[in-house]
């Protein structure tokens, strides 16, 4: 281990394994450790007895939820947009090739205490249930004009400058009400909060022309991590699981010079890491509750869906932030024939996951078994080019990875000085290794 590596990466959650392989595909030397004996850290996947010894302190699950190896319950569970930023990472570097995905069968969105599928489109919105007859018209015109809408063409813009107007300008202009602001907005464009209002609107409508349907790999995302730990090491990348401590080492002037475990120390230019291995460099910014529930059918409402997410924005529960519900079950080899597995998680506005996620639970039906969690989010508080320690932000509440990808992204960039080019395919070169 007494070898110098340009980077070394310590735990193997997604956002660290994706930094990995594209940090080894751009022909640095990575050294990837990680302190437990497996894959995945906070965005591990669980099968049915590790489920029970992690939330009920013994691994006995009762026999009636089915064999333990059936399940695959992932721990930071979201979606992926079909033409999302994942996506395009996933296809860019070859991972595609070490998973099998297929697609959600249902995106919904609670509204006026009922849930309802979210239309993608004006053919979709003028037969939806989510609106009257005159507000359907509104939101049509307002659907053609984003899907018309072309940065190139100023014909497109309806006079109206993107990076000047506001969103709640621009749709002011079609006069759409609270409700259908309240979908577009979370469900359809997924933003967190109402802040987007007050800012250019052109973010908002990229957001909407990206809508896509999501996908999810067999199995679960317990694959995804190996998918690029796999990937690493096609280009020299060296990893190293259950390795105790992993203390950063750092220099007089507070740069980080290597990682020390059991005695023996490696050098490295720089440090890669979730919030977990350099604690006293981050800073809590929030929380997030969540109940995992096993059930003996799908969401209620969401048209017998075997997989589904249901956003539930804030304003229609009189909170902060929204709530998501995912759910996945048998028809994505996450659980045995007959049995789902459900989600509900918010950014945590409470002490009380219970009470707090009531509203969410209570639109699943009976459960067989629910656990409650919360976990601390952090973010770094450090100064990167003092200390060349490049260290990731928690996992959200969200169903999908659009925030997730952002920051490995933003990360790449301040880590290598460039952007990232997904227009390269790699498959080429990865093939070598057939």
């Amino acid at each position: 281990m007494d070898e110098e590596y340009d980077v070394i990466v310590l735990g193997t959650g997604l956002k660290e394994c994706i930094l990995s392989g594209l940090l080894s595909v751009d022909g640095l030397k990575v050294l990837h450790m990680d302190r437990n004996d497996y894959y995945g850290g906070e965005s591990t996947s669980l099968n049915l007895n590790q489920l029970w010894k992690r939330f009920r302190g013994a691994d006995n699950p009762p026999n009636h939820l089915g064999s333990s190896k059936e399940y695959n319950v992932d721990m930071i569970p979201k979606f992926m947009m079909a033409n999302g930023t994942l996506v395009r990472v996933l296809i860019h570097t070859n991972v595609t090739k070490y998973l099998s995905f297929k697609a959600v069968d249902g995106s919904f969105v609670y509204n006026k205490g009922k849930i309802h599928k979210v239309p993608a489109n004006d053919v979709e919105a003028l037969k939806s249930p989510l609106m009257g007859l005159f507000e359907k018209r509104r939101a049509r015109k307002f659907f053609i004009y984003v899907q018309d809408y072309d940065e190139n063409d100023p014909k497109s813009h309806e006079g109206m400058n993107l990076n000047q107007v506001t969103a709640k300008e621009l749709i002011s202009k079609y006069g759409l009400d609270d409700n259908t602001i309240d979908f577009i907005g979370h469900a359809l464009a997924l933003h967190l909060d109402d802040e987007y209002l007050t800012q250019p609107a052109m973010d908002f409508v990229k957001r909407m022309k990206g809508g896509s349907p999501y996908i999810y790999p067999l199995y679960g995302l317990g694959e995804l991590p190996q998918g690029f730990a796999r990937l690493s090491a096609v280009y020299g990348g060296t990893y190293m699981l259950n390795k105790p401590e992993c203390k950063v080492e750092f220099d007089e002037n507070g740069k980080a010079i290597g990682v020390t475990s059991e005695g023996e120390t490696a050098k490295c230019k720089k440090v890669v890491c979730d919030p977990s291995y350099l604690p006293t460099k981050v800073k809590k910014v929030g929380k997030v509750n969540r109940a995992i529930c096993i059930m003996s059918h799908p969401i209620p409402n969401t048209h017998d869906s075997p997989s589904v997410q249901v956003i539930l924005p804030q304003k229609q529960l009189g909170r902060k932030s929204d709530m998501y519900l995912f759910c996945c079950s048998y028809s994505h080899n996450v659980a045995p024939k007959g049995k789902y597995i459900a989600f509900v998680t918010t950014e945590a506005e409470t002490d009380n996951p219970q009470e707090e996620l009531k509203a969410g639970i209570d639109l699943l039906g009976p459960v067989d078994e629910i656990f409650f969690d919360c976990y601390d989010r952090y973010e770094p508080a450090n100064q990167k080019d003092v200390d060349s320690c490049f260290i990731s932000t928690s996992y959200d509440a969200t169903t999908h990875f659009e925030t997730t990808v952002r920051d490995v992204i933003a990360m790449y960039n301040k880590i290598t000085g460039k952007e990232l080019d997904l227009s390269v395919d790699l498959s080429a070169a990865s093939a070598a290794e057939e």
